[in-house]
């Protein structure tokens, strides 16, 4: 589909963008968003203490919703995580406590909420938890209502039941419920706020299709899906990991300027692209900045990485981070703006090793891979290369600052601070 096959200004936003991947009936959403103030949902498993940017273009897809004047639903799965999602995992997810689930809820909440407007407002979001409901299911009443409309011979198609049995790896019952607690989600959602759109990144398809599907079964009602592709960088890899593993949103897990960081590495091909899906930037003047070549790509690339963090951690995060760089890059400057690794002083008196040192700090995932650093001359103490890999560092390599900077190429470095 083009931007030239809709009416809405969504839709055509949503395409324009590089959002789209497919819809379950797209003239007739269209017709609906041209019609009235559509409410749909994005529901996110509480599995973790920050979401990632895995998670982003779901997050920027309620936010352009939310912009074009429709209500944005941002459903917390406090119910869903206690079964565990088999889309996409090799094997069964590690159960959590309660208070454990309610806790990560909290946590990623607080790490995005400013990204939409939250209020009482026509077109203002709403955050509900799908614990409120299937917490207080009665199981066999809930089978005879809800599980009688789902074909146990079509759940085994499901790509996410059908991946995990060819490579015979364990699937629970538990899982295996899964989509039928999301569809049901899809179907309380519309019943108490008139939701009528599920969006979902392409894995979920299956099971947005299963609540359209009951939807239309228990309340004769027309939903829709819509789905967004999964995003790969113009190597092939997978959007959002690095050396280190997820690229979290919260601020204490992933510091503003290492998160300006991954956004200032994005691949030369990948500039525009990134600039239409995780910005807010006209469209414009995006197709400016990914024609530019040579030297004058890598300040795309700043521009890129400054918005990209605005979006997440504010506009005054997003300039000290780029200033940091600045800084740090092109004046050889400590900056104060740099990650910070907080260790006890009386350890670092004892001395320790620098590969050590390395790991605890999150350069390296393993004091080995520090190791192999050193042998190849990447990684430096104050901005000196290590040569031997049994070297280490203890107070007297504290600097007029009061820090040690450890620094991994040209691009990573932290500053250990003795406390």
């Amino acid at each position: 589909m083009t931007a030239a096959d809709f009416k809405s200004e969504f839709l055509r936003t949503f395409v324009e963008r590089g959002a789209y991947y497919d819809c379950s009936a797209p003239e007739d959403l269209d017709a609906l968003f041209l019609k009235e103030r559509v409410t749909a949902y994005i529901g996110f498993d509480c599995t973790a203490s920050s979401m990632h940017i895995g998670n982003l273009v779901q997050l920027m897809t309620l936010r352009r919703m939310q912009q074009a004047g429709h209500r944005p639903i941002l459903l917390m799965g406090g119910g869903t995580t206690k079964l565990g999602d088999p889309s996409g995992k090799d094997e069964v997810r590690k159960l959590l406590t309660p208070e454990q689930i309610d806790a990560n809820k909290q946590s990623m909440v607080a790490g995005i909420s400013h990204l939409l407007k939250f209020g009482e407002g026509e077109s203002d979001a709403i955050m509900i938890d799908n614990a409120e409901w299937l917490d207080k299911l009665e199981y066999i009443p809930f089978l005879r209502g809800i599980g009688r409309h789902f074909s146990v011979n079509r759940m085994l198609t499901m790509e996410s039941v059908k991946i995990r049995l060819e490579r015979e790896q364990a699937l629970s019952f538990l899982e295996f419920n899964y989509m039928v607690c999301q569809a049901y989600d899809f179907v309380e959602l519309y019943k108490r706020y008139g939701c009528r759109l599920q969006s979902c990144g392409s894995d979920q398809w299956g099971n947005v299709v299963s609540g359209i599907d009951l939807g239309r079964r228990v309340a004769s009602a027309q939903l829709f899906g819509l789905s967004t592709p999964l995003i790969t960088t113009s190597s092939g890899a997978k959007m959002g990991k690095s050396v280190s593993g997820a690229v979290w949103l919260n601020a204490d897990m992933r510091s503003p300027y290492d998160y300006w960081q991954f956004w200032r590495n994005t691949e030369d091909g990948d500039v525009g692209r990134f600039l239409r899906l995780f910005t807010d930037m006209p469209l414009d003047e995006i197709a400016r900045l990914e024609k530019l070549e040579g030297n004058e790509r890598n300040e795309a690339k700043k521009v890129l990485a400054t918005e990209a963090t605005s979006i997440v951690h504010g506009r005054a995060a997003a300039n000290e981070a780029a200033e940091t760089a600045r800084r740090t890059f092109e004046e050889g400057a400590f900056a104060e703006g740099l990650p910070t690794f907080e260790i006890p002083r009386d350890k670092l008196a004892e001395g320790i090793l620098v590969a050590n040192l390395a790991q605890m700090a999150g350069l390296s995932s393993s004091s080995g891979e520090a190791r192999r650093l050193i042998q190849g001359g990447g990684l430096r103490v104050n901005d000196a290369a290590v040569s031997d890999v049994k070297a280490s560092v203890s107070l007297s390599n504290l600097t007029g600052e009061g820090v040690i900077k450890l620094s991994v190429g040209r691009k990573k470095h932290i500053l250990v601070k003795p406390i």
